[in-house]
Parts: structure tokens; C-alpha cells; sequence
């Protein structure tokens, strides 16, 4: 019998994000001076803190090559910031090996087919519900929110919740 995502959560100490179609919904607003607008949810903003701040490692790999999101991201606290990546497995293995990481402790989140390689490699296999049917045909988790809507808070608060790492208590977080 196969076992369920849910097994894996325990073990997961990284969390390894795509941008577009998981951070954004993949669409693209082009203003008429060529400049490519995309929005984020909030809401996947504070989980990626909240991770942050409780230890977990968390790494961005991004074909794309917008500069905004870079920012975006350092504004979590994010470090590992990989855009312009096309070989994404390579960097992935790249980021495991220098922070002796093992793959069995890894989500991934993809939405499409470039996600497919690091997806395999790791311990948890996750997307959006609006990713291609081949990153889904892989996944073992495919969140209930589509990309750009919260896929991103799902998998977090999954993870963290089972490890005991979840705010729970918002008065007592708010002390």
C-alpha cells in the first residue's frame, strides 16, 4: 500500500518553491513599456516567513528573471534566490549538496514541465491545482488552491502544523 503525502510531512525541513504559476497565478500584466507586472498572495507571504522564522530552509528556482520578485523574496528573508534557472535539477542538486541536505527532507513545488526533474528527486512532490497534467501526474500532493491563490500557505501550514510548528494560538503569538 502506497503511502500518503501526509506521511512525508514529518520529515520535511526545506521547502524549494517555482515562482510562476506557484508564488502567481502565471498570467503576466505588460504595461506599454514592456514592463511584465505579477501579483502574489499575502497570505503565501506570511507561511514563507513563518517557516523562516521557525528554521526551515527555503530556496526559490525560477526560470523567470524579474527582478521584483528578487526583491519580494528577500523581503520574507529568503537567501537562496536562484532566477534564470533552465536547468533547475542542476541547482537543486547544487543546493542540497552545500547545505548537506538530504532529498527525503525536501518539498517542491512546481506547476509546469521544467519542474518535473527536481520534483522526482525529492521527498515530497507537491503543485498547485492549476498545474499541467504532467507535474500533477507526479505529484503526490496537489494542493486544493490554484497558483497564486494560497498554494503556497497550504503546503507550509501543512508541513508546519504536523511538526508543531504552526501558530495556533494567535493571542499568544500576538503577546
Amino acid at each position: 500500500m502506497e503511502k500518503s503525502y501526509k506521511e512525508y510531512l514529518k520529515n520535511i525541513t526545506t521547502f524549494v518553491f517555482d515562482v510562476d504559476g506557484v508564488f502567481t497565478d502565471g498570467k503576466l500584466l505588460i504595461t506599454t513599456e514592456g514592463e511584465m507586472l505579477r501579483t502574489m498572495d499575502v497570505k503565501d507571504g506570511y507561511a514563507l516567513k513563518t517557516a523562516l522564522n521557525k528554521g526551515y530552509n527555503v530556496c526559490i528556482i525560477s526560470g523567470g528573471t524579474n527582478e521584483g520578485v528578487r526583491q519580494r523574496m528577500i523581503s520574507l528573508g529568503v537567501k537562496d534566490i536562484h532566477l534564470g534557472a533552465h536547468q533547475k535539477i542542476e541547482i537543486l542538486n547544487d543546493y542540497l549538496n552545500n547545505n548537506s541536505l538530504l532529498p527525503e527532507h525536501v518539498l517542491y513545488m512546481g506547476d509546469d514541465l521544467p519542474d518535473i526533474p527536481p520534483m522526482k528527486k525529492v521527498g515530497l512532490a507537491t503543485c498547485p491545482q492549476d498545474a499541467t497534467p504532467e507535474v500533477k501526474a507526479i505529484s503526490s500532493y496537489i494542493s486544493h488552491k490554484a497558483g497564486g491563490n494560497g498554494c503556497v500557505r497550504d503546503v507550509i501550514e501543512q508541513v508546519l502544523k504536523v511538526r508543531g510548528d504552526w501558530y495556533e494560538n494567535f493571542d499568544a503569538y500576538n503577546a
